[in-house]
């Protein structure tokens, strides 16, 4: 498979580092170090961040639910404002784009200015989501891979792996190496929501799923020694 053009999606809580919450500088430099190391190869990349370590909606049962999501949107803005100014240190060049104005911190995602961004060897940052409640950073990462016609979505998490069960609560947890995008459907595995997992099957985008902590896991995902679960669509 041709991946040439690779939309990464990192977990709030895998930036997070042990911390669980906020960011871990160490943790965003080896991400932004393994990245330029994929550019170098002449891959173009995209990216879009959770929220989950600032802001989880669901935690907070006594809000109105768009109230909370429109906070775990802004907490993917701020993510992603971070993890840029991180890799301008480590010199890679940037663009944040969110389908809202945000002021002068971001650009409104316009299409052919992302393809442009990302053929000059920039990164692409895509944050806000969707820009609306009720959808989450999946369905944003599964969406803007479409849009910008990427050939995977890598999936970095904390945990590394799909399996099927919980591997914290069950120690014979059964990790799969590949699977099919609709078993995550059929299943109802969680590893991504089932709305944007019906959708990335519907529009064939495979997805690498993976532990980001793991060493060298992001150029890893890219090359024959990926040990995460490859999800066929």
């Amino acid at each position: 498979m041709n991946e040439s053009r690779i939309l990464l999606k990192l977990s709030g809580e895998a930036l997070a580092g042990d911390k669980k919450t906020g960011f871990d500088e160490e943790t965003v430099r080896e991400v932004a170090r393994q990245i330029k190391q994929v550019l170098s190869t002449g891959k173009e990349l995209a990216v879009v961040i959770g929220g989950g370590n600032f802001w989880r909606g669901r935690t907070s049962q006594h809000m109105d639910r768009v109230k909370a999501d429109q906070i775990g949107i802004l907490a993917t803005v701020m993510n992603c404002i971070y993890v840029a100014e991180i890799f301008r240190l480590e010199g890679i060049d940037s663009l944040i784009m969110t389908p809202f104005v945000c002021g002068t911190m971001t650009k409104p995602f316009q299409k052919d200015e992302a393809l442009l961004a990302l053929q000059a060897g920039k990164v692409v940052f895509f944050a806000g989501g969707t820009g609306h409640p009720y959808f989450s950073t999946d369905m944003a990462t599964i969406l803007m891979a479409i849009e910008i016609e990427a050939d995977v979505v890598l999936s970095a998490k904390a945990i590394d792996g799909v399996y099927d069960s919980d591997p914290k609560i069950n120690p014979n947890a059964r990790k799969f190496d590949v699977m099919e995008m609709a078993d995550i459907v059929d299943q109802k595995l969680g590893v991504i929501d089932l709305a944007s997992a019906v959708l990335a099957m519907e529009n064939h985008m495979p997805m690498k799923l993976f532990g980001l902590q793991g060493e060298n896991s992001i150029v890893n995902a890219l090359t024959g020694t990926f040990t995460g679960t490859y999800i066929h669509a």
